[in-house]
């Protein structure tokens, strides 16, 4: 299984990196973060399910990185 829009010669460490970059250039806007991490650690953890890569753990914990990073989380 592929994790979701990786572009060509991605691999998903990369796109989670890219990800992550991109939550801590927008995290002045809370509702956009937090709704771009939500889906990321979604995507993540459904990645890991279907595909059971070996490098699991090194994934999820770069999907983490994202809960250092300072915005409002909240839910309507």
């Amino acid at each position: 299984d592929k994790m979701p829009l990786l572009g060509a010669g991605e691999t998903p460490l990369y796109r989670i990196r890219n990800i992550v970059d991109a939550i801590k250039k927008i995290a002045g806007d809370d509702e956009l973060a937090h709704s771009l991490e939500d889906r990321l650690h979604q995507t993540v953890l459904r990645y890991i399910a279907d595909a059971d890569p070996h490098n699991a753990p090194e994934l999820a914990r770069e999907a983490l990185k994202t809960l250092e990073i300072e915005f409002a989380r909240w839910c309507a």
